[in-house]
């Protein structure tokens, strides 16, 4: 065989692949996305310019153009590919990228479009006869073709788009035929008491509190992790539900107006709480008003003898009448309306304890190991449920006191070197920030020190939230660190407006593994660190 065949085979195979693994990172940030076009687009456009994609773009002019001989130039982007394949497969991902059976389908399609449009020039390639030609500077077969894959793999933005348009009916197809299998599931047990959580925060805590406290008495599966969408509940109730459960809790979650309505058509729920209404999502829903319709979609679908119990603290919960279902209230702060309240909270090492008050002089005092407001919050929400179906008080004192720390929500941990760790890094939200600062501040003895990146998809409310944040850091930790440049400026702002903080103890880093860095020559026994949210890959 022809050496130049040969080095032309291995340049292909090179470019190929890096299109291939190019084509799985913009998967990945579509799957992060929720596999929505919309929402896709607007982070692509955030991010159409970064140092990766310029580098394919600036390989794209460079095969293109005549002033290097063709071998030359496509050996340059075949050196750049294997870099930047070797790059791709050592980054570390704090959700990877899961390969379900629709994004192998999605892939393919991809990878079927890409082949379409590379194949015609690629049998063009130089073979024996016109080898020579590969020290020419004209517009050879070899540098058409991988010319053609360079492009392809600058713009798999639009292989991606094009293919989910593509795969659209497909997937509506397969998803209308899991729904269909999901309500005949579901059908067949008229007797499963169906619970659905929702809110801006706090809903997935209170749905393992409620799993918890329930299962002193009844049979009861929860949707597992963040399964809250309409596939994800789709997907429990298809793989997970039994005969035998008594109780469903269907943790349900929304991004735009009509989403929990979509899962309440399914699910049929005759319970739900509603755990907070807040500026969350805002880039997709738009307004607050927004917001709490969504959120309210909930109690909206409950049947006349149903429940729903609803958090008084946030605004958008307690100006929101509810007329179709009977309502409770309950509130730590806003206790004006609420029917349930709390009274005497405790902290202490080892936890906290707190009594619920609600009508006709009831009291239960409760002892968790737990810290922080947004948790008692969201066991009290948990506890009326229980009391509303039976569950003896005694019961639910005992699984209120056995309740583990749900992980990455004000999770605490003990270091062996004696460093407190307040892991609360799946909160992204002005509420539940403002509630861990304030976990934080109760800490005595040691410094106070908070690593955080700000809150995300706050829509024009974003730099005003954030140094909202920022100010509120200043009064309730020693040490900020500010993790990367996305909300850098807004809480720096509010840092820094507040003048508590000496300069020298607010760090601005560029990513969590420099946090660490830093940490680990700085802390200290005694110490306690706050890690306030974490966010997503699609976030610098």
């Amino acid at each position: 065989m022809n050496n130049l065949v040969i080095i032309a085979a291995i340049i292909y195979t090179i470019c190929g692949v890096y299109m291939l693994l190019n084509f799985k990172r913009d998967i990945h940030a579509f799957q992060l996305n929720s596999y929505r076009v919309e929402r896709y687009w607007r982070w692509l456009k955030g991010n159409m310019f970064d140092a990766w994609r310029l580098t394919d773009l600036a390989l794209l002019f460079l095969v293109a153009s005549t002033l290097l001989n063709p071998l030359l130039s496509t050996s340059v982007v075949a050196l750049t590919a294997i870099v930047k394949i070797i790059l791709t497969l050592r980054a570390k991902y704090k959700k990877p990228l899961v390969f379900t059976k629709r994004v192998w389908r999605l892939y393919t399609c991809i990878g079927v479009l890409a082949l379409a449009a590379w194949l015609p020039l690629c049998l063009q390639s130089p073979g024996i006869a016109d080898g020579p030609r590969l020290m020419d500077a004209d517009m050879h077969p070899l540098r058409m073709a991988v010319m053609t894959l360079a492009c392809i793999t600058t713009l798999s933005w639009i292989f991606l788009i094009l293919g989910a348009w593509i795969m659209t009916p497909v997937e509506k197809h397969i998803a209308g035929k899991y729904r269909k299998d999901a309500q005949r599931i579901l059908a067949s047990m008229p007797d499963l008491k169906i619970i659905g959580i929702t809110g801006s925060f706090g809903k997935t805590s209170t749905k393992h509190y409620l799993q918890r406290i329930l299962s002193e008495k009844y049979d009861v599966l929860m949707t597992p992790g963040s399964f809250n969408t309409p596939m994800g509940v789709i997907r429990t109730v298809r793989e997970h539900l039994k005969p035998y459960n008594e109780i469903f809790i269907c943790e349900m979650g929304a991004k735009q107006k009509g989403d929990i309505k979509e899962i309440c058509d399914l699910v049929h729920p005759s319970m739900g709480i509603i755990t907070a209404v807040g500026p969350m999502h805002l880039e997709t829903f738009k307004s607050i008003d927004n917001v709490q319709s969504t959120k309210f979609e909930l109690a909206d679908a409950l049947p006349s003898d149903g429940l729903v119990v609803v958090n008084d603290d946030f605004e958008y919960c307690a100006n929101r009448p509810v007329g179709n279902v009977e309502a409770l209230r309950y509130a730590v702060v806003n206790t004006g309306a609420a029917d349930y309240c709390v009274e005497n909270v405790e902290y202490s090492a080892s936890g906290t304890q707190f009594t619920i008050a609600g009508p006709d002089e009831f009291r239960l005092t409760l002892q968790t190991r737990l810290i922080g407001e947004c948790n008692i919050s969201n066991l009290m929400a948990a506890a009326i449920i229980a009391l509303r179906l039976g569950v003896e008080p005694e019961r639910i004192k005992y699984a209120v006191s056995q309740i583990e720390q749900v992980e990455h929500r004000l999770n605490v941990k003990r270091t062996p070197g004696g460093v407190t760790i307040i892991d609360d890094a799946f909160n992204s939200n002005p509420e539940g920030s403002r509630m861990a600062v304030d976990a934080l501040s109760r800490f005595k003895g040691g410094r106070r020190i908070i690593v955080t990146p700000g809150m995300i998809e706050l829509g024009d409310k974003q730099y005003e939230l954030n140094k909202q944040l920022g100010a509120h850091i200043a009064h309730g930790a020693d040490v900020a660190v500010i993790v990367g440049q996305y909300n850098r400026q807004a809480l720096l702002d509010g840092i820094e407006a507040e003048n508590t903080l000496s300069k020298d103890y607010i760090l601005p880093v560029d990513s969590f593994n420099e946090a660490q860095k830093f940490l680990s020559g700085f802390l200290r026994a005694g110490d306690t660190v706050l890690y306030e949210n974490d966010l997503p890959d699609t976030f610098r």
